[in-house]
């Protein structure tokens, strides 16, 4: 004789819900299936920007560069300014250059006093000091090939409005 085997199931019994069912996110997921996802992603991204921000602001910095690296090269001066800070902190015994006005005026002892910024540019390269902090090394004009003595730094560092020209200065004062 064949014994009759019986499944107890869960069932539903007046607003109580099946064991199967008993999931904690069940309520919201029937109700607001949007709002989970929307509160999915945005953690999601949050995580994202906590665990690796450097690896944005890199990204960011690469762009930065090569569109103020080509503005310095084809003189292009007002534009070269909108990507600086102000006031732009300069070389041990000289002024800070206060605004915009001041930069245009002082351009050519910026970008051509002690080192000359269009060669340099054409082909140094950025230097990563830290994740919101970039470093440009110019040797002197009158020694342009002296890659091993490059004292003229230009420095750039990520700021409220994104990348920025914040100073130059010459390691050597």
């Amino acid at each position: 004789m064949r014994k009759k085997s019986y499944r107890k199931e869960n069932t539903v019994i007046k607003g109580t819900v099946k064991a199967s069912e008993s999931n904690s996110f069940a309520p919201i997921r029937a109700c607001r299936p949007s709002r989970v996802v929307s509160a999915r992603t945005w953690l999601a991204g949050l995580l994202i920007l906590l665990l690796f921000p450097s690896a944005f602001a890199q990204t960011d910095f690469s762009t930065f560069w090569k569109k103020f690296r080509s503005a310095v090269i084809a003189g292009e001066k007002a534009t070269v300014a909108e990507m600086t800070k102000f006031p732009l902190s300069m070389s041990y015994g000289v002024k800070v250059v206060k605004n915009k006005e001041d930069f245009l005026r002082r351009y050519n002892e910026i970008f051509k006093g002690e080192a000359n910024a269009v060669q340099c540019f054409a082909t140094g390269q950025p230097r990563k000091e830290s994740a919101r902090r970039q470093e440009v090394y110019c040797p002197f004009k009158e020694t342009p090939n002296e890659w091993e003595n490059a004292p003229i730094r230009f420095v750039f560092e990520w700021t409220k409005g994104g990348w920025k020209f914040v100073a130059l200065d010459n390691i050597n004062e």
